[in-house]
């Protein structure tokens, strides 16, 4: 098996903890099935992991001319991006401050092991 089809989307709003939540469901899955399952998922995360991995299909149909329905997630990571460092005023002249997380993600799909070039 060689490398894969890779596809990624970079400064995501949203924390890496929450998107490897659901990153960790679609590793390993087909790309159809894993497609579905993000689609009825009810975590926010899902919905940028999802047009990652509608991307990767898509190169991999396009660029690479292999078949959908022999694709499998082989690797999907959520790294950390930047975090910006946010200011709320709060009481007796203090400030609070938030971190806006951001986070990068991955998505590699191959075709199985079986298929037929």
């Amino acid at each position: 098996m060689d490398t894969g089809v890779l596809a990624k989307a970079k400064y995501v709003g949203m924390s890496a903890q929450k998107m490897r939540l659901v990153v960790d469901l679609v590793r390993g899955k087909g790309a159809d099935d894993a497609l579905s399952l993000l689609k009825f998922m009810p975590n926010a995360a899902a919905k940028p992991i999802y047009k990652v991995l509608r991307t990767a299909i898509a190169n991999a149909e396009e660029n690479f001319g292999l078949n959908r329905d022999e694709l499998v997630v082989t690797q999907a990571f959520a790294d950390e991006g930047p975090t910006r460092k946010w200011r709320r005023f709060g009481a007796r002249g203090r400030f609070k401050p938030q971190l806006r997380r951001s986070a990068h993600i991955t998505i590699i799909v191959a075709e199985r092991e079986g298929a037929a070039s």
